[in-house]
């Protein structure tokens, strides 16, 4: 996964590879966090906890917390912290957890974290790191607001980067964008990612366990930096450095 040039030596990287990985990834919209949490899946064989994903399915199986879970959320309103860390609890009890996992979107608040940490410490699984991929917002705009969606066939088009054929079934008369991915939707919604992770930010720098990597580059170069991000250790626990290929 490294480069000849890196600069982390080999027993190193087998002692990176041989730990258990248990981080939290920190990512605004579209800054491609959820295409490296299953680049890391796909590498070290550990799941990628999504919230959503793991109250969907506690709904959809009928579990106690499930069923509590939809009734908060029929009456139109926001799970609770205690449920949402109960439903992580028993995902976090399945065998393909015990080599670690990415959890991805939790937590959000100061108060999320905290409830987060307690519960790994009650189970023995303390996080390695939180790592936080930053793109600049401006180019996170940029990037989302460009998408398009061809009407025809579902293909989606990037404007900026990845434009679609002249003509054709996805010729720009066919395609679309999302209400979501409208310029000042999008704005929006990283106001609210700000003000939700600046604290984040401060309460993980504290803890020693926050790493920063550029986010703004090629897919396998992102990968890269997150995998040098992860490797280098110090005394019992991890030393890490942002990865320059």
């Amino acid at each position: 996964y490294f480069s000849k040039n890196s600069s982390f030596d080999r027993k190193g990287i087998a002692r990176y590879c041989a730990r258990p990985m248990r981080i939290v990834l920190l990512g605004a919209p579209g800054s491609g966090k959820g295409t490296q949490s299953q680049r890391l899946v796909e590498r070290h064989g550990v799941p990628q906890i999504s919230t959503g994903d793991l109250l969907r399915a506690a709904v959809k199986a009928g579990t106690p917390l499930g069923v509590h879970a939809k009734a908060i959320m029929d009456a139109g309103k926001l799970v609770d912290d205690a449920t949402m860390l109960g439903i992580i609890r028993d995902r976090l009890g399945q065998p393909d957890a015990r080599k670690g996992f990415i959890l991805d979107g939790f937590p959000r608040t100061i108060a999320q974290a905290e409830g987060l940490t307690r519960l790994l410490d009650e189970l023995g699984t303390p996080l390695d790191a939180v790592v936080l991929m930053d793109v600049d917002y401006d180019k996170l705009i940029k990037r989302i607001s460009g998408r398009r969606s061809c009407t025809n066939c579902g293909r989606v088009f990037n404007i900026h980067t990845a434009p679609p054929p002249p003509e054709g079934c996805c010729a720009a008369s066919h395609l679309v964008q999302r209400p979501d991915d409208k310029e000042e939707t999008v704005a929006k919604r990283l106001q609210v990612y700000d003000e939700q992770t600046k604290p984040l930010v401060a309460h993980y720098t504290g803890q020693g366990l926050l790493r920063m990597i550029d986010a703004d580059a090629e897919m396998a170069e992102v990968t890269q930096r997150l995998e040098a991000a992860l490797v280098e250790r110090s005394g019992e626990g991890l030393l890490v450095k942002e990865g320059r290929a």
